[in-house]
């Protein structure tokens, strides 16, 4: 059945901007990008807001929902009240364009700066082998869509602007435990990770996990792992006389 659903929606661009508040028809099994897209055709045209598959697979239509950053278009109305309001906010972590699109361009200089995948040399294209084992721990990363939840919700740049210039943020740290973890890859990345791109900031508090619309453990399974490698790398006593005895003092 159809109820009057009341929604706070942010409206304005990188200058100011306010919460505005909406009375809007919600149907039986529809999503928040569902009443969005009849608020813009019924009251605000003009309301921006970014979008591409409506299937959750796409990162596009991301958010924040009473406060959770969420995908608009994998969060089911069902899950509020019908007299609860409910606030739609752009991602807070980023810059507004206007009202809930935001410039995610930060994260593109961030993958930018991670070198691309580097098999060894002596093997040509279709020479490549590896266990089925190492194939499904890196496809569970590949299932990242790049909707920057994960991002967004990190309290090393949500909450310190200053640290986005050092701190990759636990998308494209992932990326890098993929490359590392790769058994083909030849390049040691843990230094580059410690050093270039922030793994020491991230203190594992798992709400880049929490976030996740594809369910990946990025926490568990990438940085956790991530830390362990630096740390053998970096301090385990054995490693460092060895580094000293054959001079590999890159770390």
């Amino acid at each position: 059945m159809a109820y009057q659903g009341r929604f706070r929606v942010w409206r304005g661009d990188a200058g100011s901007g306010e919460l505005a508040d909406y009375t809007v028809e919600v149907n039986e099994g529809e999503v928040v990008l569902d009443v969005i897209h009849r608020l813009q055709a019924t009251q605000c045209p003009d309301l921006a807001v970014r979008w591409n598959c409506k299937a959750g697979k796409c990162g596009s239509c991301s958010a924040e929902i009473n406060g959770k950053p969420r995908l608009l278009c994998m969060t089911r109305m069902s899950v509020f009240t019908e007299d609860e309001v409910v606030t739609v906010t752009p991602m807070r972590t980023f810059p507004v364009v206007r009202d809930l699109v935001t410039d995610v361009s930060y994260n593109y200089v961030k993958a930018r700066e991670i070198p691309s995948f580097a098999p060894p040399p002596e093997l040509a294209p279709g020479e490549y082998r590896m266990k089925q084992e190492d194939v499904e721990r890196s496809q569970e990363f590949r299932k990242c869509i790049e909707c920057f939840l994960c991002q967004d919700t990190c309290h090393v740049i949500r909450d310190h602007e200053e640290n986005k210039e050092a701190f990759a943020g636990p998308r494209y740290l992932m990326r890098i435990a993929e490359l590392e973890m790769h058994p083909l890859d030849v390049a040691d990345r843990r230094n580059q990770a410690q050093t270039e791109h922030g793994l020491g900031y991230c203190n594992i508090t798992k709400c880049c996990s929490d976030v996740c619309p594809e369910n990946i453990h990025i926490t568990d399974n990438a940085l956790i792992p991530m830390k362990e490698r630096v740390v053998d790398r970096r301090y385990d006593p054995l490693v460092w006389l060895g580094n000293k005895l054959f001079r590999r003092n890159d770390s």
